[in-house]
């Protein structure tokens, strides 16, 4: 088990992408790791796109992000609720900050640009917001995954499996 004694923050809100939330969360749990689902209000139901729930285990409000080896931002249509709060902006500042990893699959892309923590890293992301990350000042890849230091970032759910092994490296690590 790669990760016993790691933390991590898997935020959710409603719309995500099922497997890009829950794939990430099992295969961090496989390792060993603890994983927090933290949503606006703690022993919430959020529900993805495809209608699988997840319950909260705390509120954005309940988290330090200091107390964290690592955030995972979910793709899907949440990312665009989740970056409306300054709570998870100040979470990703602060983890980017401090070069805890950061992962960030699909549209999970528009957090990052909103915590403006991407000018000149290289990312992927789902290319509808290609244009998006590139005006945010991050070089573009088209690949299944990319790593730049602690920002680990995939395009979408085929791209798991090379998602989920390069950020458990890259968390391992640390």
């Amino acid at each position: 088990m790669k990760l016993q004694g790691k933390k991590i923050i898997q935020l959710v809100s409603d719309e995500f992408e099922d497997l890009e939330l829950w794939y990430p969360v099992l295969r961090l749990r496989e390792e060993g790791a603890v994983v927090h689902i933290a949503g606006e209000k703690a022993d919430e139901t959020y529900i993805g796109k495809y209608g699988v729930p997840i319950t909260s285990d705390c509120s954005f409000k309940e988290i330090d992000p200091n107390e964290y080896d690592a955030i995972l931002v979910p793709g899907g249509w949440s990312p665009d609720k989740l970056r409306r709060y300054e709570e998870i902006l100040t979470m990703i500042r602060t983890m980017n900050d401090q070069e805890k990893p950061i992962g960030q699959i699909c549209h999970a892309g528009w957090v990052l640009i909103s915590a403006k923590i991407l000018e000149g890293k290289k990312v992927t992301s789902t290319p509808g917001i290609k244009d998006d990350m590139m005006n945010a000042g991050a070089a573009w890849l088209d690949e299944p995954v990319v790593v730049d230091g602690h920002l680990v970032s995939s395009r979408r759910p085929p791209d798991l499996p090379d998602y989920m092994r390069e950020f458990i490296n890259v968390l391992a690590e640390k």
